[in-house]
């Protein structure tokens, strides 16, 4: 089976009724106006300084993606930590997917180049940020471009950075998760690279929750009021065991064995 074969368009089984019903847990609407104008200033400045972050070596750009994932997180209200040990070199970071906050809290953990679908790229000022930070994109679409994204994940690997991919290729609860694919493990095998399974699990006033979820065909802009609004949100990022492959290993046998780390 070639790297192409491993392509995937999965749709996850989570919907709308997997979200929280309407509670008292939520921040009055003056905080939900700082919260919105902190943020975006924050964002609107990264993007408005995107000439300048191209220019910055890898380290200064690092560093900035850091700030402002934590600027964005800290502007929301809400508070993250890491659990283990996060990559912070040569490793491919694989993690479950629940929500556009991953991105995030990874981003404020650790300095990884990230893997988005080809669409990103066109989202107004968000896309050209995304670029300007290394993110390689991918064409779900086009399977015959699936060997080229692998090799550009492997020679970053290869050279000694960082990059994370969610695996289940599509964004669930939390309570439920789909099963990591195996085409981007392939990369961690070529570079010989470890692959760091990582869970990210979301809480609200230390309850798990699902109020954070981007699912089903629910806006950007719906899932963005809910987190505004929440009261209490956290996120930990757990970092478990590093696995590590042999030329000879199976990216399916690393899939299977990342997805079952993850959801135990």
């Amino acid at each position: 089976m070639t790297v192409v074969d491993s392509l995937w368009l999965p749709r996850s089984t989570c919907d709308i009724s997997c979200l929280p019903a309407r509670s008292d847990e939520h921040v009055s609407t003056a905080t939900m106006v700082k919260r919105v104008v902190v943020t975006g200033s924050a964002v609107l400045l990264a993007v408005l300084a995107v000439p300048v972050l191209a220019l910055l070596p890898q380290r200064g750009l690092i560093a900035v993606q850091r700030r402002l994932a934590r600027a964005v997180l800290a502007g929301l209200g809400i508070s993250h930590r890491a659990v283990g040990r996060v990559p912070q070199s040569g490793a491919l970071l694989v993690a479950n997917h629940v929500s556009w906050l991953d991105v995030v809290v990874i981003l404020a953990h650790a300095p990884a180049k990230l893997l988005a679908k080809r669409e990103v790229r066109q989202w107004p000022l968000i896309g050209r940020l995304a670029a300007t930070l290394g993110t390689v994109f991918v064409d779900r679409s086009r399977p015959k471009t699936l060997p080229a994204t692998v090799g550009r994940i492997r020679a970053e690997l290869a050279a000694g950075g960082v990059v994370a991919v969610f695996p289940e290729g599509t964004t669930w609860c939390g309570r439920m998760g789909g099963t990591f694919r195996p085409a981007t493990f392939q990369a961690a095998v070529d570079a010989a690279a470890p692959v760091v399974p990582v869970r990210l699990t979301f809480a609200q006033n230390g309850t798990p929750t699902t109020v954070a979820a981007f699912i089903g065909d629910e806006t950007l802009l719906t899932s963005l009021r809910r987190v505004v609004a929440a009261r209490g949100l956290s996120i930990e990022l757990k970092a478990h065991a590093t696995l590590y492959p042999q030329v000879s290993s199976s990216r399916r046998v690393l899939a299977r064995a990342a997805t079952s780390m993850v959801a135990a």
